[in-house]
């Protein structure tokens, strides 16, 4: 057995296939976030919009949920801190590729493409702020609540408990950094944060109910059942 051998199966492999996606995802969070989604025809959620980043963005908090339940606290830290390579990378390749590499003369899409994929620097550092803070905060949540007087049990309870705090510090975070005193070219007022809040954190506050639940039951199964003894 060689030394590379020797690492690879101290790595559990639910936590290797975890991490891969998580990865995949916080990369993917930014691009579907480019999408406004409505929500109207979705129950209780009435006319609300919300940006279609959230459901990968559910994912990854299902995901460091997971990973805490199986593998403790400390390795899911581990997981969101990691998750920042993905996300800085990203970011400049996205840079590089929009304003340093030119477009072939036959392709006219730059302008396009460069709207719905260019992010300000501001915006930037709000996605990835808000990032660290969520993620770490679910962890804890989630964490705290497993030492607790349950025992570790009600595991629907303390993923969903978890998701809620972080969806309404992410879109606090998000919002206030990236729009604050920024004012809106046609009407000459600064952006109403307080209504912009409103609805993405109601929006996701129902999406984190029905979505957490059952798939964090599901990863933690799936997650069991691969490091079980073969």
């Amino acid at each position: 057995m060689t030394a590379s051998d020797t690492t690879a199966r101290q790595i559990p492999l639910s936590l290797f296939a975890c991490a891969l996606l998580y990865g995949g995802l916080c990369v993917l969070a930014g691009v579907l976030g480019t999408k406004i989604a409505s929500l109207g025809t979705w129950p209780v959620l009435g006319g609300l919009a919300v940006e279609s980043g959230i459901f990968a963005f559910l994912l990854l908090v299902v995901l460091s949920s997971a990973v805490a339940e199986l593998h403790g606290r400390d390795t899911a830290n581990r997981l969101v801190r990691f998750g920042f390579v993905p996300l800085i990378v990203s970011m400049v390749l996205l840079v590089s590729v929009i304003h340093v590499v030119p477009p072939a003369p036959f392709w006219g899409d730059q302008e396009a493409f460069a709207r719905l994929l260019g992010q300000g620097a501001r915006m930037q550092l709000a996605g990835l702020i808000s990032y660290g803070t969520s993620q770490t905060l679910n962890v804890a949540v989630f964490s705290r609540m497993a030492a607790g007087a349950d025992g570790g049990r009600m595991l629907w309870l303390r993923a969903w408990v978890a998701s809620m705090a972080s969806q309404i510090v992410d879109t606090i975070l998000f919002i206030s950094i990236s729009f604050y005193g920024v004012v809106d070219a046609a009407s000459g007022q600064a952006y109403p944060l307080g209504s912009m809040m409103e609805g993405q954190i109601i929006a996701k506050l129902v999406l984190s109910t029905i979505m957490v639940p059952p798939l964090i039951y599901v990863f933690v199964a799936l997650g069991r059942r691969l490091d079980a003894p073969r």
